[in-house]
C-alpha cells in the first residue's frame, strides 16, 4: 500500500489513490467512538467499498474518564478489493485523548498517521494515561506521521452560536472528527446528516449543533488541504456481485436468519433471552421484528429464558434462546431437558472471554468444549458455527432446519467479534432458500394411547404433537421414558436403548449435511490450516499470501462442529500436516485428534483480540520451514 502522506510539493500530490485503508477511531468510552465508527461505516458502504469492522469496547460500564481501561475503539478496513478482516495494523489512528493514544499506538503501522486532539493532552489527562511527558512534543512519535491540533477548540467554535454549555458542546466533538474523516476519504455527508435528523428528532438544538460540528470538521479538511497538512484518499468501489446490499452486524444477520428460518418452516418464532454482553443485541434486533410473527420474552434470568423457550417449543413454536458463556452455563440443565424431551430449540452462544465473568466485551472461542460436551449425562446435540457477520444469516437458517428436521436442540456458535462487527451483506432473493415446512402429528390412535417417542425410521426423530390436538394427549419430561410407550421407565435395558438412540440420531445428521470442502487450495498436500468461526478471514488471507509465495498450503473451514462432515477425517489425512488456529487453548485441535487421530498442531491466542493475518502467516511458514 502506498504511503499515507507523501511529501510531494505540488498540490496535485495531495490526493492519493489506494486500494484499501485501515482506520481506527479511539477515545474515551463517552466520546462516541462506536457511533462515529458506525456512521463512517454507513457512508463507506454507500460509497460501494467492501469493508470489515472491529468495535472494541471497554469492559467497565463507565470507567473513569481519561483512564486507560476506559478506552473505546472502532476499527474499519475498507477498500476496492475483497476485505476479509478488519485489518492487522491501522494506517490512521484518530486519538481523542492520551489514554486512547497509549492503548492503541502499538497497533499502528510504522509510518502511519496519528491525528490527535491537543485540547485533551493537558497535565491531568497525561497523568491518567501514565505519560511522564507529552508524547505529542517529546519526539516519541517520530516513527509515525503526526497531525496534532485542538479538535476540542475547533468543536467549541463550531457550535458556539447554539448556546450549549461547555460539556454539551464537547459532546459534538465526535461529529467534528467524523466530518474530517469523511473529507479525508471522500465519503458523502448526506447519510450522516439524515441520521442526525432522525436521531435527534424534535430536539432542534442538538440536531443543528451536531450538524454544524460535522460540517465544520469537513470544512477544516478542505481548508487545511490548501496549506498541505492533510491528504485525501481515493478508493474505487469494490467489484461486487449485482444485487441489493446492506451493512449488517453478526447479531443483525443472525436475527434475520432466525426469522427467515421460521418463515421457511411455517412457524411462529419465540425468543426467550436475558441481557448479557455480547448476546443482548439479538434480543434487541428480534424485538424490532415483531411484525413477522416474532415473540420476544426478556426473562428474569437465564434459566427462565431457556425454560420458556422449551415451553414454546412444546407448544409448536420455533424456539430460540441466546446467551454468552456464563449464561450458557446456567442454561445447561435445561439443555439436558431439551435433549431428553427431544424438542427443537436453537441455542445461540455469542462467545466472550472467560472463565467466569472473564472479559465480557472481548472475543474468544473458548466455549467449544462446553458446546459439544458441557452437559450432565450423555446429551448429544448438533453444534454449528458462523464464520463472519453475514454468514450468521445462513447459519441461523441451518440451525433452524437441523432443530426441526431432527427434533433436537442445536447450539449455534458466534463470538464477540462476529456479533459486533459489520460487513456488507447481499440480501438474498425469496427463492434462494428451500422451505422445510413442519408437519405436526395429528392422527389420533384408533386404539390405545399416543406414543410420543414414535420415530422416523431414517432420521430417528420423534413425532411432534401440539398440546390440545384431539386424541393426542401425551406426556414428556426429564425423567427417562419408555422407548415404546413414553411412560416413565427406569429399566437398564430401556435407558441403554434410549441413550443409544439419542446418540444415533445426532450422529446420523452427518448424512444430511454437506461434505467438507476445501475453501482455498487443493485436497491433499503439505499443510492444511483448519479453522472454525471468526478465524475464517485471517486464515484465508494468510493462506492466500503464503500460496502467493509458492508454499503448499490449503484452507479448510468447518461449519459443522458436531457431528462433523462424513469426509472430514479422510480429507485431513490427505495432508502431511494440520495447523489449527483458535482463540482458545486448543479445543478444536483436541476434537480433531479425538475423532480422526490426526496430529493437529495448535496455534492459540487468548488475548481478547482477533488473529492478525501476519500471525497465521508466520505460523504457516514456521510449520513448512
Amino acid at each position: 500500500m502506498a504511503t499515507l502522506l507523501d511529501e510531494a510539493q505540488d498540490a496535485t500530490a495531495r490526493v492519493e489513490t489506494t486500494d484499501h485503508v485501515v482506520v481506527r477511531f479511539a477515545g474515551d468510552s463517552g466520546d462516541g467512538m462506536q457511533l462515529t465508527g458506525g456512521q463512517f461505516t454507513l457512508s463507506t458502504a454507500l460509497a460501494g467499498n467492501d469493508l470489515a469492522t472491529f468495535p472494541d469496547y471497554p469492559a467497565e460500564i463507565r470507567a473513569p474518564q481519561g483512564t486507560l481501561f476506559g478506552v473505546s475503539a472502532f476499527q474499519i478496513n475498507f477498500g476496492s478489493s475483497e476485505i476479509d478482516t478488519a485489518g492487522d495494523e491501522p494506517d490512521v489512528l484518530i486519538a481523542m485523548n492520551p489514554a486512547a493514544l497509549k492503548t492503541n499506538l502499538p497497533a499502528l503501522r510504522k509510518g502511519g498517521l496519528v491525528i490527535a486532539d491537543t485540547g485533551e493532552f493537558g497535565e491531568r489527562n497525561l497523568k491518567k494515561a501514565h505519560y511522564p511527558q507529552n508524547p505529542l512534543t517529546d519526539g516519541s512519535l517520530a516513527p509515525y506521521q503526526l497531525l496534532a491540533f485542538d479538535i476540542s477548540k475547533q468543536t467549541l467554535d463550531a457550535v458556539k452560536d447554539f448556546g450549549l454549555g461547555n460539556k454539551d458542546a464537547l459532546r459534538c466533538k465526535n461529529m467534528w472528527t467524523l466530518g474530517l474523516a469523511l473529507w479525508m476519504f471522500g465519503r458523502k455527508r448526506k447519510p450522516v446528516l439524515d441520521w442526525l435528523t432522525v436521531k435527534f428528532g424534535n430536539n432542534e438544538l442538538l440536531r443543528e449543533a451536531n450538524i454544524a460540528a460535522l460540517n465544520a470538521g469537513h470544512a477544516y479538511g478542505e481548508t487545511a488541504e490548501l496549506a498541505g497538512p492533510l491528504k485525501q484518499f481515493r478508493l474505487a468501489p469494490a467489484d461486487t456481485v449485482p444485487g441489493t446490499y446492506r451493512t449488517v452486524t453478526g447479531a443483525d444477520a443472525l436475527s434475520l436468519g432466525l426469522v427467515a428460518g421460521a418463515k421457511l418452516a411455517g412457524l411462529p418464532l419465540f425468543f426467550g433471552g436475558y441481557p448479557i454482553t455480547p448476546a443482548s443485541a439479538i434480543l434487541h434486533s428480534l424485538a424490532r421484528l415483531r411484525e413477522f410473527d416474532v415473540t420476544t420474552f426478556q426473562a428474569e434470568d437465564e434459566i427462565a429464558a431457556i425454560c420458556a423457550a422449551i415451553g414454546a417449543a412444546y407448544a409448536g413454536n420455533l424456539a430460540v434462546t441466546s446467551s454468552s458463556g456464563p449464561g450458557i452455563a446456567l442454561k445447561t440443565e435445561a439443555m439436558g431437558l431439551a435433549v431428553m424431551t427431544e424438542l427443537p430449540l436453537v441455542i445461540v452462544n455469542s462467545q466472550r472471554g472467560g472463565p467466569s465473568t472473564g472479559l465480557p466485551t472481548k472475543t474468544e472461542q473458548s466455549d467449544l468444549y462446553q458446546a459439544v460436551y458441557g452437559r450432565n449425562g450423555d446429551t448429544p446435540m448438533p453444534v454449528i458455527a458462523a464464520k463472519s457477520p453475514s454468514d450468521c444469516f445462513e447459519v441461523a437458517i441451518e440451525a433452524c432446519r437441523l432443530a426441526l428436521e431432527f427434533m433436537t436442540p442445536v447450539m449455534l456458535l458466534t463470538d464477540g467479534y462476529i456479533a459486533n462487527a459489520a460487513e456488507p451483506w447481499r440480501v438474498p432473493e425469496a427463492h434462494d432458500h428451500a422451505p422445510f415446512p413442519v408437519q405436526f402429528f395429528e392422527e389420533a390412535p384408533t386404539e390405545g394411547r399416543l406414543h410420543p417417542y414414535a420415530r422416523d425410521p431414517e432420521t430417528l426423530k420423534r413425532v411432534w404433537v401440539k398440546p390440545g390436538t384431539p386424541g393426542c394427549t401425551h406426556r414428556i419430561g426429564g425423567i427417562e421414558k419408555s422407548y415404546t410407550t413414553g411412560d416413565i421407565d427406569y429399566s437398564a435395558e430401556n435407558h441403554q436403548k434410549m441413550t443409544d438412540t439419542r446418540k444415533a440420531k445426532i450422529d446420523g445428521i452427518a448424512r444430511y449435511i454437506p461434505e467438507q470442502k476445501v475453501d482455498l487450495g487443493e485436497a491433499g498436500g503439505r499443510l492444511v490450516v483448519v479453522g472454525w468461526g471468526s478465524t475464517a478471514g485471517p486464515i484465508r488471507q494468510a493462506v492466500m499470501r503464503a500460496r502467493a509465495k509458492g508454499l503448499d498450503v490449503s484452507h479448510v473451514h468447518i461449519r459443522y462442529i458436531w457431528p462433523m462432515p462424513s469426509n472430514l477425517g479422510d480429507l485431513l489425512k490427505s495432508y502431511d500436516k494440520v495447523l489449527v488456529p483458535e482463540m482458545n487453548t486448543g479445543q478444536l485441535k483436541t476434537l480433531l485428534r479425538d475423532q480422526f487421530l490426526v496430529d493437529a498442531r495448535p496455534l492459540n491466542k487468548v488475548s481478547g483480540q482477533p488473529f492478525k493475518i501476519a500471525e497465521i502467516e508466520a505460523a504457516i511458514e514456521g510449520v513448512l520451514a
